[in-house]
């Protein structure tokens, strides 16, 4: 201390201090170190030291999307409940839900050494050795490993029995997303919603013939490659899962989807998906991907292509906020410049997919 003025404009670190010593005893005492790590759309992240010993904290952004303050905590309910268990993650070491404390809900946890993707220009950026070619196979079914061990834990005995509502989970997904989407219009005075081609197409074939649904455990809800770290020498494996925001109870099928939307689809593989945001012609196919995970977990994935238009619909939903936002300066124009082709695409992606399944 002194720390930059916009980190602490983040932390106000004469409130923060004495929250630390009463409800971060990991960490020590003496001095506290800072250092502005990310700032995201939906989270920012602050790296911390003190007595040597290192933590990372997150909170909102000062212009937060919705529900991110409820979100935040959330994620920390969560990685205090994975505590013990085999899930790859960072330890927890206080969070607090007043807001007079640092100006929004926190949390603090361990800080893993380990690295994560970088997004780039339609795609994921790796350091080395795991950028070449011959790695992205591995690191798909690395990831795939991580979910298999999440979903296998009991989330009633880890504490989360009230964490989510996994009766009719599959049932309420479209009608949720299509209120959150349609809700911009009234968040962000401005902006008008956009008719996106195939929307209504996609929402109304959701609703028919869905799935019975396995049985339920924690989904992370945004997974991928950048909200992963992996350690840092080689062989790819992961060192812990990050960004638990939108997890909740469910069906875990929705994060191998999640994943596998990014991936060629086995009758094309030449292919690219058009709203995919890391370029997978060095990965594994969708099939190859999903076939792994369901011989891994010994769950169902006959019903894949559901759920790959579903997660197809849900993110094109969520991410329509970064196109609301910016048209209200919220964020920045490039945000919406990039989002606003990526949530058609992924529209048309999934409209295509029906198309092909009633020929």
């Amino acid at each position: 201390m002194p720390f930059d003025p916009a980190v602490e404009e983040l932390l106000r670190s004469d409130r923060l201090v004495p929250w630390l010593d009463s409800n971060a005893p990991a960490l020590g005492s003496g001095p506290l170190q800072a250092r502005f790590l990310h700032g995201g759309t939906s989270n920012t992240i602050i790296a911390l030291e003190r007595n040597g010993r290192r933590a990372v904290l997150r909170r909102p952004p000062l212009n937060p999307p919705p529900n991110s303050e409820k979100a935040m905590m959330r994620e920390a309910q969560a990685l205090k409940a994975l505590g013990g268990t085999g899930v790859p993650h960072p330890e927890l070491f206080g969070f607090s839900e007043d807001p007079s404390i640092i100006g929004a809900p926190f949390y603090i946890m361990e800080h893993v050494d380990g690295w994560a993707a970088e997004l780039g220009e339609g795609d994921c950026l790796y350091p080395p050795p795991f950028d070449r070619a011959d790695q992205k196979r591995p690191l798909a079914f690395a990831l795939i490993d991580a979910l298999v061990a999440l979903q296998a834990v009991d989330y009633r005995a880890a504490g989360l029995g009230d964490f989510g509502h996994p009766d009719g989970f599959l049932d309420r997904q479209v009608s949720r997303w299509r209120k959150q989407f349609e809700g911009y219009e009234a968040r962000y005075p401005g902006y008008r919603r956009r008719d996106i081609p195939g929307f209504d197409t996609v929402a109304a074939w959701l609703g028919q013939d869905i799935p019975a649904m396995g049985a339920p455990g924690i989904v992370h809800g945004d997974f991928g490659p950048p909200n992963v770290l992996f350690a840092n020498d080689p062989p790819v494996r992961v060192a812990a899962l990050i960004d638990w925001e939108l997890a909740t109870i469910g069906d875990p099928m929705m994060d191998v989807a999640l994943l596998a939307i990014n991936l060629r689809d086995d009758a094309r593989p030449d292919v690219i998906p058009r709203a995919a945001y890391f370029d997978s012609t060095h990965y594994p196919t969708r099939g190859e991907v999903i076939d792994y995970y369901g011989r891994k977990s010994g769950r169902d994935v006959s019903r894949a292509d559901y759920y790959l238009t579903l997660a197809q619909f849900r993110l094109a939903c969520i991410l329509e906020y970064k196109v609301a936002a910016s048209m209200t300066g919220a964020l920045p124009k490039a945000a919406g410049d990039r989002f606003a082709p990526m949530v058609v695409n992924l529209i048309a992606d999934a409209h295509d997919r029906i198309a092909r399944s009633e020929k």
